[in-house]
């Protein structure tokens, strides 16, 4: 286990030849302007590289011992002296090719990051809105996927009404201590890994709700606890009504009156079963 142990060519199931012996991820920046409109941060590369001349991601091989994440961060700091400062990481696209996988990693730019090259790999670099990325010539791996990735480029925030989830949840007791029934399903979701119908690890924003006996609940790693002054509906609809209005937001209530006000707002939503069914 060493730096740089993934450089090298590999082959697929696919007898296709990558570069990368470990697989390969690359960093996919987007940075939403005032009116919603997506930027995305693209790499020319140099014409003496592997497709050289098209425009793709900052990424390269991972080495045997990281993470999707922890590659494609080293990459861009790599390539484009960009630091993780200022990004928040939304998921993971995995493009598997049988043996061999790129692994697309999507994170929200608060602005846009100045971006020049800092090696040989990169011939430019530009963030360049949504409609002008298809005008470009794009590398074959990323031309592929794109149809796919660029539907989830949209922040997206998940907000938990606790007192209607522990409710359902129904462990025995639980209404004797709701404080504490609130905390167990907070830390439970707190080491819960999402599932997401497109990406392979989602990492949304997970807002808590919590209202009555539950407001004292201790701060949990990962989920912004909010208490709610009052009514715990009213309360959900405010944290959506302040969501951007480029972000998807979706709120865990089995709650017909509260479903029907967030929908108004645009928000979608869930019943808590969708949560519940994976903390088993």
């Amino acid at each position: 286990m060493a730096a740089k142990d993934g450089d090298g060519w590999t082959e697929c199931a696919q007898g296709h030849r990558h570069w990368g012996r470990h697989g390969a991820s690359g960093l996919l920046l987007v940075h939403h302007d005032e009116c919603g409109v997506p930027y995305v941060l693209m790499q020319k590369r140099s014409w003496w590289s592997h497709h050289g001349g098209t425009w793709g991601l900052l990424g390269g091989a991972r080495d045997s011992h990281e993470d999707a994440v922890t590659s494609a961060l080293r990459e861009a700091m790599e390539e484009a002296t960009l630091g993780a400062e200022g990004l928040r990481v939304q998921g993971v696209y995995v493009d598997d090719h049988g043996g061999w996988t790129f692994d697309t990693v999507i994170a929200e730019a608060a602005e846009l990051l100045a971006a020049a090259p800092a090696s040989r790999e990169s011939a430019d670099l530009r963030w360049l809105a949504l409609p002008e990325i298809t005008e470009r010539r794009l590398h074959p791996g990323f031309a592929a996927t794109w149809g796919e990735v660029k539907s989830v480029l949209k922040p997206e925030i998940i907000v938990l009404d606790v007192a209607n989830i522990v409710g359902a949840r129904a462990e025995h007791g639980w209404w004797h201590d709701r404080a504490a029934a609130a905390t167990r399903l907070l830390d439970d979701v707190a080491g819960l890994r999402l599932e997401h119908p497109i990406l392979a690890q989602w990492f949304p924003r997970v807002i808590a709700v919590v209202e009555g006996a539950a407001k004292g609940v201790p701060a949990v790693p990962g989920i912004d606890v909010v208490a709610a002054a009052g009514s715990g509906d009213d309360t959900i609809v405010e944290v959506v009504r302040t969501a951007r209005p480029w972000e998807r937001v979706v709120v865990v209530t089995a709650d017909r009156a509260l479903r029907e006000r967030v929908a108004q707002l645009g928000a979608e939503t869930v019943g808590p079963k969708w949560l519940l069914s994976q903390l088993h």
